[in-house]
This record gives C-alpha cells, structure tokens and sequence, in this order.
C-alpha cells in the first residue's frame, strides 16, 4: 500500500462555509480534511484546464503542451476544445510533437 506523504495546512473560512463542510463530511461520513481535499483537488484541476486553454488559444503553446499542462491526453484535450469551440492552432510544429507525444502514450 502506497502512503501519500501530507501536509498540514490551516485556513480561515467563514463560519457558513464550515457549516457546510460539516454537513457534507457527516452526509459523506468522512473527515472535513477529505471533504477540503476533493474540493481543492476539484479546483486545482480546473485551475490547470483553464490555464491550458488560456495558452494554447494565444498560441503560447502547442496541443501537446496543452494537454500536458491540463493533466490530460491529447485526445481528451482535443475534445475539450471542441466541446468549448475554441479554434485549433494546428501546424507543423504540434503534428510532429503530438505524433511524439502519441508514440509515448501508446509504448506506457
């Protein structure tokens, strides 16, 4: 069984939100600390998504790149875009970076 190595960390919240919190832990019938991590790690996810979307539309990164940055495969980037309609950036350069990106996820 693998431990994850953890961190303490103390945060200020309005009384309601930790209201809340309890409610859902007790509904949940976990800790207030599982509750906070599925929400951070929610966020988190996004946060990247976001920014990955946000770098590949200026065109500061490639499809590859993007999808590395969001945690996810290139296909799943791909669908991520459509899914938003926001316009591919396609060229030369992605083709040869995803095909090497391809190749790598098909050899893991």
């Amino acid at each position: 069984m693998i431990m994850k190595t953890t961190e303490v960390v103390s945060a200020r919240l309005p009384k309601e939100r930790v209201r809340l919190l309890e409610k859902i832990a007790k509904e949940e019938k976990v800790d207030k600390s599982t509750i906070l991590d599925r929400a951070l790690e929610h966020y988190m996810r996004e946060w990247r998504l976001k920014k990955a979307i946000e770098s590949y539309r200026e065109g500061m990164v490639t499809l590859s790149r993007a999808a590395e940055i969001a945690g996810v495969s290139v296909w799943e980037m791909i669908d991520i875009l459509a899914q938003r309609k926001i316009q591919s950036q396609y060229d030369v350069e992605d083709l040869e970076e995803d095909l090497k990106a391809l190749i790598h996820e098909e050899t893991e």
